[in-house]
Protein backbone atom coordinates (compact mmCIF):
# COMPACT_ATOMS: atom_id res chain seq x y z
CA UNK A 1 0.00 0.00 0.00
CA UNK A 2 1.47 3.35 -1.04
CA UNK A 3 1.66 6.03 1.62
CA UNK A 4 2.70 9.67 1.65
CA UNK A 5 2.67 12.69 3.93
CA UNK A 6 0.74 15.87 3.20
CA UNK A 7 1.91 19.10 4.82
CA UNK A 8 -0.78 20.67 7.04
CA UNK A 9 0.79 23.47 9.06
CA UNK A 10 3.90 24.86 10.68
CA UNK A 11 4.31 26.91 13.83
CA UNK A 12 6.93 28.03 16.31
CA UNK A 13 7.14 26.44 19.73
CA UNK A 14 9.15 27.32 22.80
CA UNK A 15 11.16 24.46 24.29
CA UNK A 16 11.71 23.83 27.98
CA UNK A 17 15.41 24.22 27.12
CA UNK A 18 14.87 27.90 26.16
CA UNK A 19 15.16 27.27 22.40
CA UNK A 20 12.49 28.21 19.83
CA UNK A 21 11.69 25.38 17.40
CA UNK A 22 9.80 25.25 14.11
CA UNK A 23 7.26 22.41 14.23
CA UNK A 24 5.60 21.00 11.09
CA UNK A 25 2.39 18.95 11.02
CA UNK A 26 1.69 16.28 8.41
CA UNK A 27 -1.28 14.06 7.59
CA UNK A 28 -0.73 10.45 6.51
CA UNK A 29 -2.37 9.53 3.19
CA UNK A 30 -2.78 6.17 1.44
CA UNK A 31 -3.40 5.58 -2.24
CA UNK A 32 -7.07 4.84 -2.94
CA UNK A 33 -7.06 2.00 -5.44
CA UNK A 34 -10.82 1.40 -5.30
CA UNK A 35 -11.37 3.60 -8.38
CA UNK A 36 -9.50 2.45 -11.49
CA UNK A 37 -9.84 5.59 -13.61
CA UNK A 38 -6.12 6.18 -14.15
CA UNK A 39 -6.03 9.18 -11.80
CA UNK A 40 -3.99 9.21 -8.62
CA UNK A 41 -6.32 9.43 -5.62
CA UNK A 42 -5.23 9.67 -2.00
CA UNK A 43 -7.24 9.21 1.18
CA UNK A 44 -6.49 10.31 4.73
CA UNK A 45 -5.72 7.63 7.30
CA UNK A 46 -6.68 10.03 10.09
CA UNK A 47 -3.12 9.90 11.44
CA UNK A 48 -1.30 13.19 12.04
CA UNK A 49 2.39 13.46 12.88
CA UNK A 50 4.57 16.36 13.95
CA UNK A 51 8.27 16.86 13.28
CA UNK A 52 10.79 19.60 13.85
CA UNK A 53 12.07 21.36 10.72
CA UNK A 54 15.16 19.09 10.87
CA UNK A 55 12.97 15.94 10.76
CA UNK A 56 13.12 15.00 14.45
CA UNK A 57 9.82 13.51 15.59
CA UNK A 58 7.63 15.36 18.07
CA UNK A 59 5.22 13.46 20.31
CA UNK A 60 1.86 15.26 20.35
CA UNK A 61 -0.63 14.28 23.04
CA UNK A 62 -4.41 14.63 23.15
CA UNK A 63 -4.16 17.28 25.86
CA UNK A 64 -2.16 19.50 23.47
CA UNK A 65 1.20 18.92 25.12
CA UNK A 66 4.20 18.16 22.91
CA UNK A 67 7.65 16.69 23.57
CA UNK A 68 10.65 16.21 21.31
CA UNK A 69 11.13 12.46 20.96
CA UNK A 70 14.12 11.00 22.84
CA UNK A 71 15.19 14.36 24.30
CA UNK A 72 12.58 15.07 26.96
CA UNK A 73 12.30 18.71 25.83
CA UNK A 74 8.71 19.88 26.33
CA UNK A 75 7.28 22.24 23.70
CA UNK A 76 4.72 25.01 24.09
CA UNK A 77 3.12 26.40 20.94
CA UNK A 78 3.78 30.14 20.62
CA UNK A 79 0.91 32.52 19.93
CA UNK A 80 0.94 33.67 16.33
CA UNK A 81 1.85 37.27 15.73
CA UNK A 82 -0.91 39.31 14.18
CA UNK A 83 -0.36 41.58 11.24
CA UNK A 84 -1.19 45.25 11.78
CA UNK A 85 -2.95 47.05 8.95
Amino acid sequence: MDRKLQFLESFNASGSDGTTYKVCGYEHLVRDESVADGLERWESTGEIEYRLADGTRVEAHRDGSMRIERSGVELQRLAEERMHA
